[in-house]
């Protein structure tokens, strides 16, 4: 079994959740950086290897059932049990062809598939696969990236920063996955293992675009923050910045 604590971030090659496996790395920890493309996440556990960073790259794709179940086997084999593990992976279907047309009214089935089999069912598969090795950490911790695009609280008034912003497979995929938090923090409830949904901010990444005020490092701490809680620490809430969202 390692010494060292051990983190799997999934959708680690770029982005937030490579600056995620980056700040992990620099407390010590050894940081599995998961992409689907496993030559895009070899270069980027090298560039964390060159850092100094106990960086490991793994093929994952979410959606892949074969994928997660070699994921959790080589985490067993190589390490024996897994601290920290970010569900980070997450996509917008209709992204790519503008916002405009993601409206509850305009989104197409296949986007709206496409969207929860990354952003839900991933994070779920995933972690019910490696949950038998999070149990083996002396204090497991799940996060799982959300947004405040999630909050159905925030969305229903109208006097909210969010209000206005009704892009529906992935808003409603990330209040989904916010419903996983809160039921696997139940579950786990009488366990050292603590789970919580994240909120990033607006950060300057492909998703975000370069209008987003916010830049990568600062994208992470929330995640990071997370993943590190003490003992004390919450479980089964939605947090940015050490501040609680309303679900």
């Amino acid at each position: 079994m390692s010494a060292n604590k051990v983190a799997l971030i999934t959708g680690a090659n770029k982005g937030i959740g490579f600056e995620i496996a980056r700040q992990l790395g620099q407390q010590g920890i050894t940081v599995l950086v998961a992409a689907r493309d496993l030559a895009k996440g070899e270069r980027a556990a090298a560039k964390l290897t060159a850092e100094g960073i106990d960086a490991k790259a793994i093929k994952l794709d979410v959606t892949n059932e074969v994928d997660i179940a070699n994921t959790a086997d080589h985490i067993s084999s190589e390490f024996g049990k897994l601290d920290i593990l970010v569900n980070n992976a997450g996509i917008d279907a209709d992204g790519a062809k503008g916002w405009d047309d993601a409206t509850v009214l305009t989104i197409t089935l296949n986007n709206l598939r496409a969207t929860y089999e990354t952003n839900l069912f991933g994070a779920a598969m995933v972690t019910q696969a490696v949950l038998p090795l999070l149990h083996k950490s002396e204090a497991g911790r799940i996060v799982n990236h959300s947004s405040i695009l999630g909050s159905l609280s925030l969305h229903s008034d109208p006097t909210s920063p969010i209000y206005s912003s009704k892009i529906f497979g992935y808003d409603s995929s990330k209040t989904a996955l916010n419903a996983f938090t809160v039921h696997l923090a139940h579950a786990l409830k009488d366990t050292p293992i603590k789970v919580n949904s994240a909120h990033p901010g607006w950060v300057k990444t492909d998703m975000g675009t370069d209008a987003a005020p916010m830049e990568i490092p600062d994208g992470a701490k929330t995640a990071v923050a997370l993943a590190t809680l003490p003992a004390d620490g919450p479980t089964g809430g939605f947090f940015h910045m050490g501040e609680t969202l309303p679900w």
